[in-house]
């Protein structure tokens, strides 16, 4: 994709440059530590490595990361001993990316009518992406119908309700309080009525109660398995970026209550820490789906595994 392409055809900026602001921080980070030796070629001697060691656990990749990392670049030098010195970027580029691919596949995409369960800890930004994929459907010419199962805080169902108001698309919502099955019950019921191709469905992020929110997630599947049986179903777990480790530590508590389909990394466009996705692919070996880069309904980029590693060192 070019820098100059501009996204569905509306003249906003390209995804691919949207995608290079938001890793900013992490690519000053990596220049700050690193000079200018990105740009050199270079041997890949212990000197070097050692250099881009301190570079890559400073962007957040995480220490068995890195350690992967620098163990295949090791790999290289000891196969290519008498090699031509390269730039390293653009050996580091590739390495990131062959990781990306090895950790994470792609969703294969359901056809409609379907149905995506959205969790994540209060203040990941879980219902700002919501609205974000509520947009991309709309553009993609699905009709869309969002749940307000979040019934545990009224902000969050106010905040859905107006995302809805400004996208024009439906919110099926009770007071706070409610029981958010029921909630969900109410929202399928719409959305077969009206012949709806996509129900979005905002679910509680109250990690901390853990016994609660796997009973809580266990009883919609339950109502979506009685009253949507031949529906698709997937559940996508949305992280905070700016956590940088604390989101992987989110995960895997994540994991341990429910089961997650795919990752979305959101405010990747507020942190240094961009190379936490890498982290996130490697370990939980569950593909990244999207990433957040602002705050506006049209800034969430769909992950690729080889821009993404360009980006990140660019």
């Amino acid at each position: 994709m070019s820098e100059t392409s501009t996204a569905e055809g509306t003249g906003e900026p390209s995804l691919w440059r949207k995608l290079r602001d938001a890793l900013a921080r992490t690519q000053e980070r990596l220049s700050e530590r690193l000079g200018s030796v990105l740009d050199r070629r270079v041997a890949l001697d212990e000197a070097t490595l050692l250099e881009l060691e301190e570079a890559l656990i400073a962007a957040d990749l995480g220490m068995e990361t890195v350690a992967l990392l620098l163990e295949r670049l090791r790999e290289r030098a000891r196969r290519s001993p008498k090699a031509e010195e390269t730039a390293l970027r653009r050996i580091l580029s590739a390495e990131i990316e062959r990781l990306l691919r090895e950790g994470g596949g792609r969703l294969p995409e359901s056809p409609p009518p379907r149905i995506t369960l959205v969790v994540g800890v209060n203040g990941a930004g879980k219902t700002t992406t919501i609205a974000k994929l509520a947009r991309r459907a709309t553009l993609d010419g699905e009709s869309v119908v969002l749940a307000a199962a979040d019934t545990f805080r009224a902000a969050a169902i106010e905040q859905l309700a107006l995302w809805g108001q400004r996208l024009g698309v439906e919110v099926v919502r009770q007071g706070q309080g409610a029981d958010p099955a029921a909630v969900v019950f109410d929202a399928v019921q719409a959305a077969r009525a009206r012949r709806i191709d996509h129900l979005i469905v905002d679910t509680a992020g109250r990690l901390h109660t853990k016994a609660h929110l796997m009973n809580e997630l266990a009883k919609i599947r339950r109502v979506l398995a009685r009253e949507a049986p031949d529906w698709s179903v997937r559940t996508l777990l949305v992280l905070d970026a700016t956590t940088g480790q604390n989101a992987l530590v989110q995960a895997r508590e994540f994991l341990r209550v429910a089961a997650v389909d795919g990752i979305v990394l959101a405010k990747l466009d507020g942190t240094a820490k961009g190379g936490i996705v890498v982290a996130i692919v490697r370990e939980l070996k569950l593909p990244v789906l999207f990433l957040g880069v602002g705050e506006k309904a049209e800034d969430l980029v769909e992950f690729d595994a080889g821009e993404f590693a360009a980006a990140l060192v660019a």
